[in-house]
């Protein structure tokens, strides 16, 4: 059965007639006649009689219009809700997000998006690990230089840039030759040189400490066991504090944030919503992080 034949016929039975269903709904009466008529045949039984003075409802259209009329109320008004459900951003977001930036950001972000957004429930699961969107049931993941995937859209929403640094104390070789430092490095650091400035400055670390966390690699270097490689972010506080000193800056890698989703034509609102804050957080790209 067509339903939009069933509708069209409680909105002539409901009218008392097709002029008046017609100028209520904007459909033209010879087309509610013609889908009343299919209705009919469908059925195999007349629902209105046609006459002169009128249309008048069969004992068939009396009780079919009895039975439906409610329950295609109700129906009418889920969609209603539905749509304005739609329309406005709430309900439950999961995010997942790398563990170093929920640590040092998510928190804030986090507390402004829900004020922002008082009828959403906001979720962050600190995880390196790249998640499956769809398998796992997130909403949005953050990801560093994200590799590409047809399944995902999404932004970028800051930038930063890789700074080797060491303590005021720890001497800092001099350009023209290949340098050798002590330096505090990640457990998956392969051998390879450091090409500072476009090349003005060349070091050939020389790991003594392998740590898995920026953190602790940004703490040991303000002890002085070393040079190490950071991003900018993490290491700014502390060579504003003069507690570390900036050697160089790795050109020709610079760090990218994005925020992404899984579709962009049918994101949720909260999922837009959460993208547009996230980027307007950050207006110039630059990441500052309170580390």
């Amino acid at each position: 059965m067509n339903l939009n034949a069933l509708i069209d016929f409680l909105l002539v039975a409901s009218n008392e007639g097709l002029g008046k269903a017609s100028r209520a709904s904007g459909i033209s009466k010879a087309t509610l006649s013609r889908r009343i008529a299919d209705l009919e045949e469908q059925l195999g039984v007349r629902l209105i009689e046609r006459s002169a003075r009128g249309l008048k409802l069969t004992e068939a259209g009396e009780l079919l219009m009895s039975r439906t009329e409610a329950p295609l109320s109700e129906v009418a008004e889920a969609l209603t809700a539905a749509r304005e459900g739609l329309s406005t951003p709430r309900g439950r977001l999961r995010i997942a997000a790398p563990v170093l930036f929920s640590q040092l950001a998510m928190g804030r972000i986090g507390a402004e998006f829900c004020a922002a957004y008082p009828q959403i429930e906001l979720e962050v699961i600190a995880e390196d690990r790249r998640v499956d969107l769809v398998e796992e049931q997130f909403d949005v993941a953050i990801r560093i230089n994200p590799s590409p995937d047809s399944s995902l859209v999404g932004r970028c929403f800051a930038r930063d840039r890789l700074v080797v640094v060491a303590a005021p104390d720890v001497a800092k070789p001099a350009p023209g030759k290949v340098g050798l430092v002590a330096a505090i490095v990640m457990p998956s650091f392969e051998p390879t040189q450091w090409r500072l400035d476009d090349g003005q400055l060349i070091l050939q670390p020389n790991p003594t400490l392998r740590l898995s966390s920026f953190l602790m690699i940004r703490d040991a270097a303000i002890a002085g066991a070393g040079a190490a490689l950071l991003p900018h972010s993490i290491a700014q506080a502390s060579l504003t504090r003069g507690e570390l000193t900036q050697w160089g800056t790795i050109t020709g890698v610079e760090p990218e944030l994005w925020v992404l989703h899984t579709s962009r034509r049918l994101a949720a609102p909260k999922v837009r919503a959460f993208v547009d804050f996230i980027c307007a957080r950050f207006p110039d790209k630059a990441l500052l992080l309170n580390a």
